[in-house]
């Protein structure tokens, strides 16, 4: 992994740490993890030790106190292709590590299980399997290069990471099935007009934005973030009535615990108050 400083760490084609032929890399500055997919030569598809390295960074930064959130992205100039086709045709693709049979749907995907936010930093084409571990991030920003397709159906192959949920949730379900039945790129004006991206910004400026979003969040109380994530994911899975029965069993699990206490509250109440009059005034 890396420390505080940014120093750089990697994890190679075994899905372990520090390996010097890394197809993943992972660099920590101020509480803030960067996952960086590296294989630019093709278009950062999804091989077996990309896969691997992922599971592998993504439970590194949420289980090490000094990172409160992560970003991914791919190296330019793509931010990935999707699965690997020519190792998936040749049999060599090993999906093992990321579908736990024992496991409920919704952690049968690429990335594990998380409480810490992670931003998708998408700048250039985010395809299929690509497009599937986008919509795993909790919320995306594109670069103004950013492109997105489901071609599942082109290739011939169904999802399996939640793309018939996820891209619906995004963008609406017509939306959702134009993009699945005909292959179509959607460019990211489009995807900020259909609500896929949160915000667009200039390529050469999308980790400084990701950066000064991450920074905002890290400023909050982090587990306070983290718990209200889970709400989310949780309530994502259920009913209407559901959701509310677990936002309200969490709150009451919250104060149960000691958190929001009367003068931490004050204290951030007037943070609060500070930061919007800043904000207002720019």
């Amino acid at each position: 992994m890396t420390n505080a400083a940014g120093d750089h760490g990697t994890v190679g084609d075994d899905g372990t740490a520090g390996e010097p032929t890394a197809v993943v890399r992972v660099a920590t500055r101020d509480r803030v993890a960067t996952i960086t997919i590296d294989r630019p030569e093709v278009r950062n598809a999804l091989s077996s030790a990309v896969l691997g390295g992922l599971a592998v960074a993504v439970q590194a930064c949420e289980a090490d106190p000094e990172v409160d959130v992560m970003i991914l992205t791919g190296a330019d100039p793509a931010f990935c292709a999707g699965l690997d086709l020519a190792e998936l045709a040749a049999g060599q693709l090993e999906l093992a590590f990321v579908v736990a049979r024992d496991a409920p749907p919704w952690e049968q995907g690429p990335l594990p299980p998380r409480d810490k936010p992670l931003i998708g930093a998408v700048n250039g084409a985010a395809v299929t399997g690509g497009l599937e571990l986008a919509l795993l991030c909790d919320f995306l920003v594109a670069s103004d290069r950013a492109r997105f397709a489901d071609t599942h159906s082109r290739v011939g192959i169904l999802p399996g990471w939640g793309l018939t949920v996820l891209l619906p949730q995004a963008v609406g379900l017509r939306r959702a099935r134009e993009m699945s039945a005909t292959g179509n790129y959607v460019d990211a004006a489009t995807a900020l007009e259909w609500g896929l991206v949160n915000h667009v910004v200039p390529h050469d400026e999308l980790l400084e934005f990701c950066g000064q979003l991450a920074g905002d969040i890290c400023s909050n109380d982090s587990a306070a973030v983290q718990r209200l994530f889970r709400s989310y994911a949780e309530g994502a899975r259920v009913s209407g009535a559901e959701a509310w029965a677990i936002e309200a069993d969490a709150g009451r699990e919250w104060r149960r615990g000691g958190g929001g206490s009367l003068d931490e509250v004050d204290r951030r109440r007037r943070e609060v108050i500070d930061r919007g009059r800043s904000q207002s005034s720019d």
